[in-house]
């Protein structure tokens, strides 16, 4: 199948190469032409981990290209995807500008019957507006031709992207046709042949179920940040809880891990996007505006720990840091809580030695570039000499069963302040640390 995806970014790129990897002709635009031009020389914008082989043996075999016109890539396109940005406004909404866009010029050229679906996470009622607008440009050209607007929200963990494409938990497709509805199955055929995954409903629906999702998961998040730090002030050890409350299949252990807060591109933004939502409506989503304001403080805990533990006066420290991305697995520090902690710190005169596998370009160029007494290094062990205290953010791999001994020869003071909770299970008290974790005095 002739498939064209606008946008290259994370949701654009991820799904237009295993879109490819099934066997169909895709063609990915974006109209940042450096983009582009990397991409056709194999150099991928963002780190996800399998993706750089998987685009370049597609490119190989034909089934995948790059362009920056999308009239070239829309003939004889079936389908067509808009997975470009929705930022965040400045009221919470979600940007609707650039799907707009490109809808308008989706309906300034197609010249043939096609299915366009809306990847991107979009408010509900988006598919409306992309209908409308499509239709305009087309009355304008006093052309009649027969388009569906589809629904069809991504599910992708940054880090496991290409596994979460591939074997798909669920495929949702909201659609108001049944011609739409077919050509999607026998899209998402492949990818769901061991058992039907395809869940379809109405478009508002779909679009609701995205968000949804994701309010779900921080929630989830945040409820036990809450749970954390009530532990902290009554005495309880928020670990032994979550082993205690997690053994209960109704309520699992995923999601339910202590730490300095969700973060990255989904979460602090679609909850935004979902309480405004609702305020559009008239309505006061109030659990949601918790999990926002829950989440918000949580990012603060440890640098709180840490003015509490040295004084205000941070001149004089230097703290060395392990993990700037939000999460492990990927390059993204949108939202991370390094981005708080470390700017927390810098105010107060402290310097940071910072390190991690693959967010440091990222930090350097963009999210700390403004903030003072930040360097970097090349290794994890490089972040502990002259340091007075070692902080984990984020739990890479490579920190999770460090030399304890090394750390605490190297540091100035054996001290570690953990917003990840990785180091419960290691006794570090007796091996003579000081160790401040999350929903543990």
């Amino acid at each position: 199948m002739k498939i064209t995806v606008v946008g290259s970014g994370y949701v654009g790129l991820v799904s237009g190469t295993c879109f490819a990897e099934m066997g169909n002709h895709v063609t990915c635009v974006d109209i940042n032409e450096n983009k582009i031009a990397k991409l056709k020389k194999g150099i991928i914008p963002i780190y996800e981990p399998g993706l750089s082989n998987m685009v370049e043996k597609n490119v190989a075999n034909g089934n995948l290209h790059f362009s920056t016109s999308l009239k070239d890539s829309l003939q004889d396109t079936k389908i067509v995807f808009i997975a470009v940005g929705t930022p965040m406004g400045d009221d919470g909404s979600a940007d609707l500008q650039y799907v707009l866009g490109v809808a308008k010029e989706i309906g300034q050229l197609i010249t043939h019957d096609i299915i366009i679906v809306d990847k991107s996470t979009v408010p509900v009622g988006t598919a409306d507006k992309v209908k409308t607008t499509i239709q305009s440009e087309l009355d304008k050209r006093a052309l009649k031709l027969s388009f569906h607007v589809v629904s069809n929200p991504e599910f992708l963990k940054e880090g496991d992207a290409i596994n979460d494409f591939m074997k798909p938990d669920r495929v949702v497709i909201g659609a108001e046709s049944d011609d739409a509805f077919e050509l999607m199955r026998q899209l998402y055929h492949p990818f769901t042949m061991s058992y039907d995954r395809i869940i379809e409903m109405d478009v508002r629906s779909a679009e609701m179920t995205k968000y949804a999702a994701n309010a779900m998961l921080a929630t989830k998040i945040s409820f036990m940040n809450e749970i954390a730090n009530i532990c902290e002030k009554v005495g309880a050890d928020v670990n032994q809880v979550r082993l205690g409350i997690g053994s209960d299949k109704r309520i699992g252990y995923h999601f339910i891990y202590p730490g300095s807060g969700y973060g990255g591109s989904c979460f602090p933004k679609d909850v935004k996007a979902l309480k405004r939502t609702a305020e559009e409506y008239e309505y006061d989503a109030q659990l949601i505006r918790a999990v926002e304001k829950v989440n918000d403080n949580q990012k603060l805990v440890i640098a709180n720990k840490i003015v509490r533990r040295f004084g205000e006066d941070l001149s004089e420290k230097v703290f060395g840091l392990w993990g700037l991305a939000f999460k492990p697995g990927t390059d993204d520090m949108r939202e991370a809580p390094a981005i708080y902690v470390v700017k927390e710190l810098a105010k107060r005169g402290a310097k940071i030695v910072a390190y991690d596998p693959k967010a440091m370009e990222e930090a350097k160029s963009f999210y700390l570039k403004e903030v003072n007494g930040v360097s970097y290094v090349d290794s994890k062990y490089e972040v502990l000499p002259k340091s007075d205290a070692l902080i984990l953010l984020t739990e890479w791999k490579e920190f999770r069963s460090p030399d304890f001994d090394e750390i605490k020869k190297q540091l100035n003071n054996p001290i570690i302040f953990d917003g990840r909770n990785q180091y419960g299970a290691f006794n570090l008290e007796e091996k003579g640390f000081e160790y401040y974790q999350i929903g543990k005095q």
